[in-house]
């Protein structure tokens, strides 16, 4: 009977057939976080500049926010069913073994979505519905507020802890971003009022959706199953008021319905689909921000979004920024710094106390390998007994897991 080395053990955890350490998944972690973010940049910078433009064509807001929610029902539906199916040819001669992807009931439908549904709803409908009445500026200083309401909501449903150090930093951010676009404050109330109603139903949309994606019990981590329970509702939600307000207009107008140029009605229809394709691939990267990491983040990384949107924007008009403007931008990005920089240290201290609490043993006997989690905290006479396959068996007393390497 041989007892491992140190060194041995040192050895056999570079073996690439042991178990994935916990700091190599949690940096697997960071780089996909990373990823989902920069694909949500790429889409949500592109639809901002698409409805920039279709809402001072088409000034419809309302009704083409249904078409596109319509157009996200139908495409998610469409991938769940090819997915049911592959998964279905894929399993078929394990039949019991298929499961068809998540359907909730109508209690959960109730009490989940539905919240969720009417807070996204109000949330899309009335900031297009702004963008007829304030600048884009004044529109995105004032959706600035987003970070206070999700912080509000996410320690109400205790998703965040009450720390210090987030207030400073959603300070930050906040003056910064109002200083960065002080410039343009051409003020327009009822837009303004619809843009801070929107941006209080985001703060409760953001945190309702984290709450729904992160609960793995309920199934909807995936943005796809996400989306196509959300829709009908959101759909149902903005309808009256889109018939209200864009009812007649957009049934009369000659861009659309009473056209005779039948080209040229194709191409808007087209346009109209483009923007839905946009908004659909914008959605899944928000759910993935949010499941990933959390609507905190996602609002903070949104506000650098932000940043690079006015800034593209002011270059494109040839307007310079002065002092001000310059101080805000300073601030926005120091507090989206500061805010990564404690997200990394809290990984970081979570990793930490982990890899103090466990130490990972390997060894290999007769040609199998082994790999153990031994808790150091129970007994200092704590001995650990591996047994092969062939019932041969050692032990490693309590001196020699002292005498292991500590990180």
């Amino acid at each position: 009977m041989m007892s491992p080395s140190v060194s041995d053990s040192d050895d056999l955890a570079e073996k690439p057939d042991l178990p994935v350490t916990k700091s190599s998944s949690e940096l697997r972690s960071v780089l996909l976080s990373l990823l989902t973010i920069l694909i949500y940049y790429c889409f949500s910078i592109s639809l901002t500049f698409y409805n920039r433009y279709l809402f001072v064509t088409y000034q419809y807001p309302l009704s083409i926010t249904i078409i596109h929610l319509i157009v996200k029902y139908v495409l998610s539906s469409l991938i769940r069913s090819t997915l049911n199916f592959y998964h279905f040819i894929k399993k078929r001669p394990a039949k019991s073994e298929y499961q068809q992807r998540i359907t909730l009931n109508w209690f959960l439908y109730t009490t989940r979505i539905i919240p969720t549904a009417i807070a996204s709803a109000a949330d899309i409908g009335l900031s297009n519905w702004s963008l007829q009445f304030i600048t884009i500026t004044l529109y995105t200083m004032s959706k600035s507020t987003v970070i206070l309401f999700i912080l509000f909501f996410s320690i109400l449903f205790q998703l965040e802890k009450w720390r210090k150090s987030i207030i400073l930093v959603i300070l930050s951010i906040s003056c910064g971003l109002f200083l960065f676009t002080f410039h343009s404050t051409e003020f327009h109330l009822f837009g303004f009022v619809l843009v801070m109603i929107a941006s209080f139903m985001a703060g409760l949309r953001w945190t309702l959706a984290q709450a729904i994606t992160q609960k793995h019990e309920l199934g909807l981590a995936n943005p796809i199953d996400m989306i196509y329970h959300v829709q009908p509702c959101m759909i149902l939600c903005l309808l009256p008021l889109a018939v209200y307000i864009d009812g007649i207009a957009i049934i009369s107008t000659d861009k659309m319905f009473r056209s005779d140029q039948y080209e040229e009605t194709f191409g808007n229809i087209m346009w109209i689909l483009y923007g839905a394709g946009l908004a659909f691939l914008l959605e899944s990267s928000e759910l993935l921000v949010v499941t990933f990491t959390s609507s905190l983040t996602l609002s903070i990384s949104g506000i650098f979004k932000e940043i690079c949107i006015i800034y593209i924007a002011v270059t494109w008009n040839n307007n310079k920024l002065n002092t001000m403007n310059t101080l805000g931008l300073i601030m926005c990005l120091l507090g989206i710094t500061i805010h990564c920089y404690m997200k990394a240290k809290k990984e970081a201290q979570i990793i930490s106390r982990d890899k103090k609490n466990e130490v990972m043993v390997g060894c290999k006997t007769r040609g199998a390998n082994y790999s153990k989690l031994i808790d150091e905290s129970d007994s200092e006479s704590f001995i650990s007994k591996l047994t092969a396959e062939d019932g041969e068996s050692f032990e490693l007393s309590s001196r020699q897991m002292r005498s292991l390497p500590k990180e």
